[in-house]
């Protein structure tokens, strides 16, 4: 095993595991998909350190633990269409297509976009349609969705995002305002019924267009 293998794998014992995250497939996943292939060059030595890595543009990668949860929670199938929220360094958008049958993925900043677009393309993962726009409102186009991610955080989820689930669908993401903020997963039971339950406390940066001065608490 190389010293790259050797950190891979500490990254999924030390740091993902530890955090609850049980699932072997999650836990494969981490192992099979190559982080280190989807960081800015900059950052390929450190590409599995517990830490949030800054994208191209703007905006930073969740923490390798933060991701690994999120995903064990969605529960995802090989029949799922998703939605990714967020598309970043495109990532978590492998290991969502890894997991389902197709992602739709919304990246407002054209750079990271690109970015991932080639990352994506170079690991050889095709069942994914990035989308250059503000994804806080998602895609009713090709709604609705078994699974939605969404990769920042939001004060609410806004009730256009949640009507584009599915019944039995999962949604997961981050709601709250700065510092205060909590990792959250939705399930809609009927058309009018959603169940949610708050998974652990964090603190993320806000999705790009998030209007966070309008609240007050």
């Amino acid at each position: 095993m190389n010293d790259m293998e050797q950190t891979r794998l500490n990254m999924v014992k030390c740091q993902i595991h530890t955090w609850d995250v049980l699932d072997e497939n999650i836990l494969n996943i981490f192992m099979t998909v190559k982080r280190e292939n989807f960081v800015p060059p900059a950052y390929k030595n450190i590409a599995l350190s517990d830490i949030e890595i800054p994208l191209p543009s703007h905006g930073k990668m969740l923490f390798p633990r933060v991701e690994a949860r999120l995903l064990q929670e969605l529960d995802l199938t090989k029949k799922d269409k998703v939605l990714e929220i967020g598309t970043g360094s495109g990532y978590v958008t492998a290991i969502l297509a890894k997991l389902s049958a197709f992602v739709y993925s919304i990246e407002i900043d054209e750079t990271n976009k690109k970015f991932a677009m080639n990352n994506l393309t170079e690991n050889g993962i095709t069942n994914v349609s990035l989308t250059t726009g503000d994804g806080i409102n998602g895609m009713v186009a090709k709604a609705p969705y078994d699974k939605i991610f969404i990769g920042g955080a939001l004060v609410e989820i806004p009730e256009n995002l949640k009507n584009q689930l599915k019944i039995g669908g999962k949604l997961i993401g981050f709601i709250g305002r700065d510092p205060v903020m909590h990792a959250i997963i939705m399930e809609r039971i009927s058309e009018t019924e959603f169940n949610q339950k708050q998974l652990f406390e964090t603190d993320i940066a806000y999705l790009t267009g998030e209007k966070t001065e309008q609240f007050n608490f």
